[in-house]
């Protein structure tokens, strides 16, 4: 394979790239040939010694191409297809199954941006496929092209767990960025569209929580009888990378929490200036009521209007309009300082 090439492609079988483990140095990058011999003898590898291989599952050709030269359990096959992508790890005659949720390259805070990651796991063997490129994994290659070394499959998935933790991060601290630039709105009184962006956020942060966090019963079944071939410190390192997973699950509700109060605070905000506005307009037709009352009546062409035939009348009918629009206005601004 063209390691170039396939940053985000991948071969004919779907296969983006390979890694070949001896737990004494780097994973050594596999070729499509190589891939093959080392799958035809996956059990007869030396008990350090696995082999990672992350497929496209955009590439057709993928799912076929692992039923024929994988042994991976019909459970991966069967969570590829369901519709319940929540986060979770699941035991299946000797294999982990694990579905993770994450975001793309380009996360823009839209949540179509948010897509899923199936492994297998097994004692020699780690199989990852995803339709869309993704940041967790893509952390995870750059770490073992960066040449760290991995004692086994499991410390790839802890590893996985903890790049994805590590993005959620990012997350909430680009989301807490944008909420405190809404506070400073809010403090200086231009709110523009910032309650409608409050509630995008907060809308993305509740399905982010909803698909990332692990299901409990899955994972406590697991930690409680993990396989025969999982060894202690990777049962342990899995159970602190699941902590240190649920502390960044904890801070994206305590944001979720706050933008919550925000967006009630701007409610009450803009309430508040909605009943200023009532209040101004019920004052100024309160004060002009005279007025039309008045030129009602004396437009009417009937007989009896009063100083019709005064020379004076004018001046009179203004000063009883003064008058009772001050009376009027008084009366206005005593309710007004009363509040």
């Amino acid at each position: 394979m063209n390691k170039e090439r396939l940053h985000y492609g991948s071969d004919q079988s779907g296969l983006i790239c390979a890694y070949l483990f001896t737990g004494q140095e780097a994973g050594k990058a596999l070729r499509g040939d190589e891939v093959l011999q080392y799958l035809g003898q996956a059990q007869n590898l030396a008990p350090a010694h696995f082999i990672w291989l992350h497929f496209n599952l955009a590439n057709a050709s993928t799912e076929k191409w692992l039923r024929e030269h994988s042994q991976s359990p019909e459970e991966f096959y069967e969570s590829l297809h369901q519709g319940s992508r929540s986060t979770r790890i699941e035991h299946a005659d000797q294999h982990l199954i694990a579905v993770v949720n994450d975001v793309l390259h380009d996360f823009s805070f839209d949540p179509s941006e948010i897509a899923t990651l199936w492994l297998n796991v097994s004692r020699n063997m780690m199989i990852s496929t995803r339709r869309k490129p993704l940041k967790s994994v893509d952390h995870l290659r750059n770490a073992v092209n960066a040449g760290e070394i991995f004692q086994s499959p499991m410390e790839l998935l802890t590893h996985l767990l903890r790049d994805q933790a590590d993005v959620l991060t990012e997350i909430v601290r680009d989301a807490t960025t944008k909420i405190d630039e809404v506070e400073d709105h809010l403090l200086a009184e231009r709110l523009s569209r910032k309650r409608a962006n409050l509630g995008e956020l907060r809308r993305l942060l509740v399905r982010l929580q909803r698909l990332l966090a692990p299901e409990p019963a899955a994972l406590f079944r697991l930690l409680q009888k993990p396989p025969a071939w999982m060894a202690d410190n990777d049962v342990h390192e899995l159970r602190q990378s699941t902590e240190e997973f649920s502390v960044v699950l904890s801070d994206m509700a305590s944001l979720q929490e706050r933008i919550k109060l925000l967006q009630e605070e701007i409610a009450a905000h803009v309430g508040e200036q909605n009943n200023r506005s009532l209040f101004v307009l019920t004052i100024v037709t309160v004060l002009a009521l005279p007025i039309n009352i008045t030129a009602g009546l004396m437009g009417m062409n009937v007989g009896g209007i009063p100083w019709a035939q005064d020379e004076n009348g004018f001046w009179i009918v203004v000063a009883l309009i003064s008058l009772i629009t001050a009376i009027a206005a008084w009366v206005a601004r005593h309710f007004e300082n009363k509040d």
